[in-house]
């Protein structure tokens, strides 16, 4: 075997060397780590106490959450179905239409811990459209496989309980 030959073989077991050095920390994350970053919903189901499955913001639900590696943390989530006002202001917005959006969105925002040992983590609410959250601590559920987060609490702001299903955003 030639000086050459054994130098490219060398060179490219060091290379793969380092592409599985610089890919083992992404393997590695903390729960926390792997929690970081956007995530788009793709369904938000909601049981009620007599048992029965209702898909909590209609077909079709639009949402969006976002865990920074700062520790803050928004949620937002919106039916695909609510009307337009007639007036093209929202300040104007008949009885119905301002019911439509109260029973048709969830927006909180606040800072986050995750607590690895029990797989959840918990939101010191700061904002939110459901005024009995201001101020208090809401505790979730969560669970990671690949690209898919899974979301769970027993206390749905409309009642019952939720699991939602979102997906990282690349």
């Amino acid at each position: 075997m030639s000086r050459s030959h054994l130098f490219g073989i060398a060179l490219a077991a060091m290379s793969s060397l380092a592409l599985l050095a610089e890919n083992a920390p992404a393997q590695q994350k903390s729960p926390k780590e792997q929690l970081v970053g956007t995530w788009t919903m793709t369904s938000n189901t909601t049981t009620r106490p007599d048992g029965s499955k209702v898909e909590t913001f209609g077909p079709g639900a639009k949402g969006i959450v976002i865990f920074e590696p700062n520790g803050y943390h928004v949620l937002i989530i919106t039916r695909s179905d609510m009307p337009k006002f007639a007036s093209g202001n929202r300040a104007t917005g008949t009885a119905d239409e301002n019911k439509s959006v109260v029973l048709g969105s969830v927006v909180y925002f606040g800072t986050y811990l995750v607590d690895e040992a029990d797989g959840t983590y918990t939101v010191q609410v700061d904002g939110t459209t459901f005024p009995n959250w201001l101020g208090t601590l809401q505790k979730r559920n969560y669970s990671i496989s690949g690209d898919e987060l899974t979301m769970a609490s027993g206390a749905a702001s409309a009642g019952g309980s939720i699991v939602s299903i979102w997906h990282r955003v690349k």
